[in-house]
């Protein structure tokens, strides 16, 4: 399966700020700065799973590029928190925490976007409704 993703943003030092706070609620946590790119893995993994790379030129990613990253959350509270967090951060809303019926009655899931637009979900399982 996937090993990693890397997302290109605009301002590597306040990305990285940003998923440092927003990610350590989903157990992810700052492994590797360099010059050009950040690395985020979660605890007891051995290595980054999640990578900023700078693109100082870059444009704001438009909506509906397709361009749609989500992560794993072990509960509700969890995908709650890192909405949150990211909103009171600065990220763009895209999606409230709530159940979505459309891809299941126990798929709870909420969206943002990031400061250079890129579409960031956060998803667990809940029981049954």
């Amino acid at each position: 399966m996937i090993d990693h993703i890397s997302i290109g943003v605009s301002d590597l030092k306040a990305s990285t700020a940003f998923y440092k706070e927003v990610l350590a609620v989903l157990d992810y946590e700052l492994r590797d700065e360099r010059p050009e790119t950040s690395g985020f893995g979660r605890r007891g993994k051995s290595h980054s799973e999640f990578w900023l790379n700078a693109r100082p030129d870059m444009a704001k990613v438009p909506a509906g590029s397709g361009v749609h990253i989500c992560l794993r959350a072990r509960s509700a509270e969890a995908v709650k928190n890192f909405y949150d967090a990211a909103i009171r951060l600065g990220a763009e809303d895209d999606g409230m925490p709530a159940i979505r019926p459309q891809y299941s009655n126990n798929y709870f899931a909420a969206f943002i976007r990031d400061f250079d637009g890129n579409k960031i979900e956060v998803v667990t399982f809940v029981a049954q409704i």
